[in-house]
């Protein structure tokens, strides 16, 4: 989701090599996108290393700071681990996409 200058990606479930190439497309329209992305992790289960490769790639190829919003244990573990944690912007609350009425998801 892209709107007023930032993009939003939405993971849940499991995020691992199964994923990679809906992943990377989806990593590489927010990097065409040149707006800050933020990432709504808050129903992910499980992480490998893919995804954290891929949070890694956005938070330096993108402007402006990663966003996580509400990010489970697993990924809070992986973002200390791993030091991602260093550069990625943690938010316990969803900012939300006001301009999208009652789309709470977003």
């Amino acid at each position: 989701m892209v709107a007023h200058g930032r993009t939003r990606l939405v993971l849940s479930g499991e995020i691992d090599v199964a994923l990679s190439s809906e992943l990377t497309e989806a990593v590489a329209e927010a990097e065409a996108s040149r707006n800050p992305v933020e990432i709504d992790a808050r129903h992910v289960t499980f992480m490998d290393s893919s995804g954290v490769a891929l949070l890694a790639r956005l938070a330096h190829r993108t402007p402006g700071p990663l966003t996580m919003i509400k990010p489970p244990d697993v990924v809070r573990f992986l973002l200390d681990i791993t030091r991602l944690g260093d550069v990625v912007t943690i938010l316990d609350e969803d900012p939300g996409f006001p301009e999208f009425d009652g789309d709470d998801a977003a």
